[in-house]
């Protein structure tokens, strides 16, 4: 279904505006056009959906239904979902505002917001075709395992305060007082009006992230990785890292820079660092997150996977040899 979104780029920005496919502005323009309608997609649909499911239930059941009665059991379904969802940073961000809206507590949406870009299943499979099962394997396992650990750490009641207070009245209030009309298209009438409110809310937040996105996955030349995070340097690993945050891509996308760096020398820590920076600390995903999180909760998430991502790339970096 999301390849969709990949030959309307083709039509609007190779064929229709006749920009060249190998060329900075070509790729940035063709980024900024699917990434964009498919985030406006996915975040439309996805609020209709859970906006109609909230109508059917309090929101107190939906915690019960969706979070479960088990903190740990969240965080590890949280994980698993995120680990197979082939979402790019930013649009997890739809299923994460959908999440904290059902009731999900802060904790286990943060572990699919961790999880989510950094593993998927068509990353799988590119990554033992391209660097071996062992490694594929490690990234699985280390990906899950930095997601599960992420979310325990935020699941902190005095982190409830860093999410924006809209978010919480939509959560605790809005399914009782709005959901009056119990036909059914009184429910569906709910739910787009839950995508006009929330859409209208982000909508410029979602458009600034991803033309800064697109500005940088266009112009930014991969070689530049190369000259910076050779063996013999010992910071190579938190540079990958820093470098990565404003590289916007999905977990998939990147594999293909992380197979080239590996070709030049590049140890392999330091590549799967910046691979999962690049998919998960993403500043256009800053940008979007900007209007539901608060800077400290923003901070926080983004020192949380710093620290980590570094803490692998070292570990992998020693494991394997680099």
């Amino acid at each position: 279904m999301l390849e969709g979104f990949t030959i309307l780029a083709d039509r609007l920005v190779f064929q229709g505006l006749g920009l060249a496919p190998e060329s900075a502005l070509g790729q940035a323009a063709h980024f900024f056009v699917e990434d964009g309608a498919k985030i406006f997609f996915l975040l439309a649909v996805i609020v209709f959906v859970i906006g109609f499911f909230r109508s059917l239930m309090t929101p107190e059941q939906a915690r019960r239904i969706i979070g479960g009665r088990s903190r740990w059991r969240g965080y590890v379904l949280a994980v698993l979902f995120g680990a197979v969802t082939p979402f790019c940073s930013c649009s997890s961000v739809p299923l994460f505002i959908g999440f904290l809206e059902a009731g999900i507590p802060l904790g286990v949406t943060m572990a699919f917001l961790i999880t989510s870009p950094m593993v998927n299943e068509v990353a799988m499979v590119i990554l033992i075709s391209t660097m071996g099962w062992k490694i594929a394997l490690a990234y699985l396992a280390t990906g899950m395992l930095v997601g599960l650990i992420g979310g325990i750490a935020f699941s902190s009641r005095r982190l409830k305060g860093c999410v924006e207070e809209y978010v919480w009245k939509i959560r605790m209030g809005a399914t009782a007082t709005l959901a009056v009309d119990h036909s059914l298209k009184g429910r569906l009438g709910y739910a787009a009006s839950q995508v006009r409110e929330i859409v209208g809310r982000i909508w410029l937040y979602v458009l600034l992230g991803v033309g800064v996105g697109a500005g940088l996955h266009g112009f930014v030349p991969t070689a530049f990785f190369a000259a910076h995070a050779a063996a013999d340097n010992p910071f190579a690993v938190p540079i990958a890292v820093l470098v990565g945050i404003p590289l916007y891509s999905n977990a998939t996308g990147v594999i293909p820079i992380g197979e080239a760096l590996l070709a030049k020398g590049v140890p392999i820590g330091t590549v799967l660092a910046l691979m999962m920076s690049v998919a998960a600390i993403s500043l256009p995903e800053m940008i979007i997150l900007r209007r539901v999180i608060k800077p400290t909760l923003i901070a926080l998430f983004t020192g949380y996977l710093f620290v980590a991502f570094v803490a692998v790339g070292y570990l992998f970096n020693w494991a394997f040899g680099g």
